[in-house]
């Protein structure tokens, strides 16, 4: 379907959380209190921790992305004081009406994004924002789907043994390994050469991958996702019992698959169009100095950015005056979605 302005029809989703809500913070002590769950969980307080930037990502989609069919905003229950909530664009979703019940309430993002497909009302073609990406310059619709299908980079890169992090190394390999079930690698090399080797793709990752006959990893790219509903449908159908466990994870554990399962197995199927979307995002870790985080948002240097907050001894109130100051340059005027 199109619209009349005969732009193709792509909602937005965001998941957000306020990490500051007493009764948030109450129902995730009581689960994250459960005996023999502390030493599996993913739990850091910046998983959490609310940086008050989310009036920049309304702003960035209103000015940067007019074209987009329908936001759905995914919360735990909370909303922004500020927030208008009569937008005609804007599509309030709780967990409960579209996480099956046995999953709630959850903490873990991989429970939420891995139902995402249920939201009502969700356009076939949609794009999957975290609420620490932000859209700094004026994007197309043609960026992330052309022809109908998502927009991607197929390159590989090998699962990193980084013993800082008990859990995401592991969750990588896990994705690696359930891709392989489904798909050979040097087959797929020969079946869709132009997804591995296309023209504009960072050099660097997929030289070093020829030599291993089998996976070793997948780069993704950490920015806003391009997805079909359709691939979650596929996905549940082909691994229900899988997709049940880690959604019945309270907390992100080791053991779970993350929806970059999602992203790969479009591009290894062939449904999707070859792109070099790393210059679409740039990714930062917030950090003490966050100078040339605010001069390239200043600059508007690439469509959106990605602000990752790892690091718990970061000063978090100067790092936020820092990142208010950022979008502020480009982005100071109220958008229709506050009050």
């Amino acid at each position: 379907m199109k619209q009349d302005n005969n732009i193709p029809e792509i909602d937005f989703v965001i998941t957000w959380v306020d990490g500051n809500d007493p009764d948030w913070q109450k129902q995730k002590m009581e689960y994250s209190m459960q005996p023999d769950l502390s030493q599996k969980q993913d739990d850091r307080k910046e998983r959490y921790r609310d940086w008050d930037l989310l009036r920049y990502w309304f702003r960035g989609v209103e000015r940067f992305a007019p074209w987009v069919r329908r936001i759905h905003f995914v919360t735990w229950g909370h909303l922004p004081s500020w927030l208008n909530k009569e937008h005609p664009k804007l599509n309030i979703v709780n967990h409960k009406d579209f996480i099956p019940e046995k999953y709630l309430p959850t903490f873990n993002s991989h429970a939420i994004e891995w139902n995402m497909h249920r939201i009502p009302g969700l356009a076939e073609n949609f794009v999957y924002f975290n609420d620490d990406m932000f859209l700094i310059k004026k994007v197309r619709p043609e960026q992330y789907f052309k022809n109908d299908l998502p927009v991607d980079m197929l390159a590989l890169q090998p699962d990193v043994a980084n013993t800082k992090d008990q859990v995401m190394p592991y969750i990588y390999l896990n994705n690696a390994m359930l891709l392989a079930k489904y798909f050979d690698k040097r087959e797929n090399m020969k079946k869709q050469p132009g997804a591995y080797f296309h023209p504009g793709y960072p050099f660097m990752y997929f030289m070093l991958e020829l030599a291993f006959p089998l996976f070793t990893g997948f780069y993704t790219v950490h920015g806003p996702s391009p997805f079909k509903k359709s691939t979650f449908v596929k996905m549940w159908e082909l691994e229900p019992e899988l997709l049940n466990e880690v959604c019945s994870h309270k907390f992100r554990q080791k053991e779970d698959v993350s929806q970059y399962v999602l992203r790969e197995y479009q591009k290894l199927t062939g449904g999707f169009v070859p792109g070099n979307v790393r210059r679409l995002c740039r990714y930062y870790d917030v950090s003490n100095d966050n100078s040339r985080i605010v001069a390239d948002i200043g600059h508007q240097k690439s469509g959106s950015v990605c602000l990752n907050d790892s690091n718990q001894e970061i000063d978090f109130e100067w790092a936020k005056e820092e990142l208010h100051m950022g979008f502020a340059q480009i982005l100071k005027e109220k958008s229709a979605f506050e009050k």
